[in-house]
C-alpha cells in the first residue's frame, strides 16, 4: 500500500510562512491528482488546494485563495503547499492527498502539524 509522506509543518508567528512537502513512499506511484486538506481542532476536515498531474489546473479554498500555492514536481513525484501570510485561523493538521482525479481521494498521508501563533 503506497503511503503519503508530508513535512515541512511547524511553529510559525502570524504572517510568516512554510512549505509542506509530500512524496509517495513509492517512486513509480502516479496520480492524476494530489491536494491538500487540513484539520483544525474541534473542526471537521475541510479542503484546502488541489492540482492535477499536468499541473494545468489548480483549485484552492476561498479562505487561503492568494496566500496558499499548490505546485508539483513531477520529476520527484512530490507535491507541494507553498503557504504565506499564515493567520492563526490557519492552525491545524495538514494532509496530503492522492487520487484519479480532483474531488476523488484515494490516498491519504499521517498529517503534518501547522501552528501559527498571534
Amino acid at each position: 500500500q503506497v503511503q503519503l509522506v508530508e513535512s515541512g509543518g511547524g511553529l510559525v508567528q502570524a504572517g510568516g510562512s512554510l512549505r509542506l512537502s509530500c512524496a509517495p513512499s513509492e517512486r513509480t506511484f502516479r496520480s492524476d491528482a494530489m491536494g491538500w486538506f487540513r484539520q483544525a481542532p474541534g473542526k471537521e476536515r475541510e479542503f484546502v488546494a488541489a492540482i492535477t498531474w499536468s499541473g494545468g489546473n489548480h483549485y484552492y479554498a476561498d479562505t487561503v485563495k492568494g496566500r496558499f500555492t499548490i505546485f508539483r514536481d513531477n520529476a520527484k513525484n512530490t507535491v507541494y503547499l507553498q503557504t504565506s501570510s499564515l493567520k492563526p485561523e490557519d492552525t491545524a493538521v495538514y494532509y496530503c492527498v492522492a487520487g484519479v482525479h480532483v474531488g476523488r481521494w484515494d490516498y491519504w498521508g499521517q498529517g503534518t502539524q501547522v501552528t501559527v501563533s498571534s
